[in-house]
């Protein structure tokens, strides 16, 4: 059938429909997902739990650890077994008794917050593995708490990092700014977002014993939305990146549940998750393990996506007059290398941080299919392949969305009419 205009793009005649319609199908999706994330969250918001404060963290009295500054005044050997060990005093501490059976380090630490605030104590600490290195100088945190005796006593917490954490936050902060300017400023805030959902909404939902994997879903759900459309702007090449990150989440969700019960997995060769089950029976080890391969796997995917649907849409802009099958073969070609690398980048991380388990495991003079097969290493390695899969996944689907929706706003761009408005509208570039 012969074309009637002659601009050589007769090409768009056939699915040039299509692009309008797509929009509206996606953003009708993603509308109606997040209207069901929001009921979601309402239906799964935390109540108000009373929970008592686990064995581990609690003070010889029973209350919640209470710590307070101290900065380390002068240091070095000496007789351990001095009454002022822990106590409060004005100015010096008392010798220790004489004939002193071992030495120790003596601390002598000057109190700079709470009610002793200005007056000094004396920590005692015998030389050994586990043990806290402490320097003249050190700022530390000390626990503060009230012996059976009614005595306030102080003993080592943790160094004080709160000045040079917030130095490597500030500087990481500025150089985002630096480089990605407003676009920088936006995943800063919406990094934000992300930590108010976890802290006010998720971990406070686990806690009032919500079933995991919907709190997770619902979380990750509300960060993706926040995260993306804050840091890459409201228009159609995030709409793609985000139905497709949904997607895969919802996909890596179903891989990990699957893969957990094949497996028969536990979680509870790590430390924390044991405790957890100790403290605070409310919470499902399994589920809590399931919502965390969930959570784990945004970030990555997030990364995937946004580069895909990004691919797809320049390339539709530099070439107004390719299909869209061109657009999600080039766009492929790109993902595929991002695949090839972000596959093994993400092995890596968890390998990364199973370390030192590794490093136990080398000594312990057990086979390697023991070691591979354990609950502790076979949960990285199923976290790995679960989001190695869903990463995948993503590549293909995100980038026929995106390449999709790249002719929606103009589905037939007559040569030399190079606009890279279409379907974009991104303020922030």
């Amino acid at each position: 059938m012969p074309v009637s205009h002659g601009h050589g793009h007769g090409h768009f005649e056939g699915p040039a429909p299509l692009g309008p319609l797509a929009a509206r199908i996606v953003i009708g999706l993603l509308t109606v997902i997040g209207a069901v994330v929001l009921l979601g969250t309402v239906l799964l918001w935390p109540s108000s739990p009373s929970i008592e404060v686990p064995a581990p963290f609690q003070t010889t009295g029973g209350d919640a650890v209470v710590t307070e500054a101290g900065t380390i005044v002068e240091q070095g050997p000496g007789a351990c077994g001095s009454p002022s060990s822990g106590r409060v005093f004005p100015d010096d501490p008392l010798p220790p008794p004489a004939g002193g059976a071992y030495e120790c380090e003596r601390s002598i630490i000057s109190i700079e917050s709470g009610p002793n605030a200005g007056a000094f104590t004396l920590l005692e600490v015998v030389p050994g593995p586990g043990q806290p290195e402490l320097s003249a100088g050190d700022e530390i945190r000390i626990v503060r708490q009230t012996d059976p005796t009614g005595a306030t006593q102080y003993s080592f917490y943790d160094f004080a990092r709160g000045l040079p954490l917030g130095l490597i936050i500030a500087t990481f902060a500025i150089v985002i700014v630096a480089v990605a300017r407003w676009r920088g400023l936006r995943a800063l805030i919406g990094l934000g977002v992300a930590f108010a959902v976890l802290v006010m909404f998720m971990l406070p939902a686990l806690l009032d014993g919500k079933p995991a994997v919907p709190v997770a879903l619902v979380g990750g759900a509300l960060i993706l939305y926040a995260v993306l459309y804050l840091a890459h702007g409201v228009n159609l090449r995030t709409s793609s990146a985000l139905l497709g990150t949904l997607a895969s989440m919802a996909l890596a969700a179903l891989l990990s549940y699957v893969a957990i019960r094949m497996t028969h997995l536990t979680g509870l060769s790590e430390e924390q998750n044991t405790d957890v089950q100790m403290y605070i029976g409310t919470v499902s080890i399994s589920g809590l393990l399931l919502a965390g391969f969930i959570i784990g796997s945004l970030g990555v995917l997030n990364d995937v996506t946004i580069t895909q649907a990004s691919s797809a849409f320049e390339l539709a802009a530099l070439d107004p007059r390719a299909s869209r099958r061109e657009i999600f073969g080039s766009a492929m070609r790109v993902g595929r290398d991002h695949i090839a690398s972000t596959v093994y980048t993400l092995v890596l991380a968890y390998a990364g941080g199973a370390l030192p388990l590794l490093l136990l495991f080398s000594v312990a003079g057990r086979s390697i299919s023991d070691v591979v097969t354990g609950d502790a290493v076979a949960v990285e390695i199923v976290r790995a392949c679960v989001g190695g899969i869903a990463l995948a996944l993503s590549v293909p689907l995100t980038t026929a969305i995106a390449a999709v929706l790249s002719r929606a706003g103009s589905p037939a761009v007559a040569p030399g009419r190079h606009s890279r408005a279409t379907g974009n509208g991104d303020p922030g570039r």
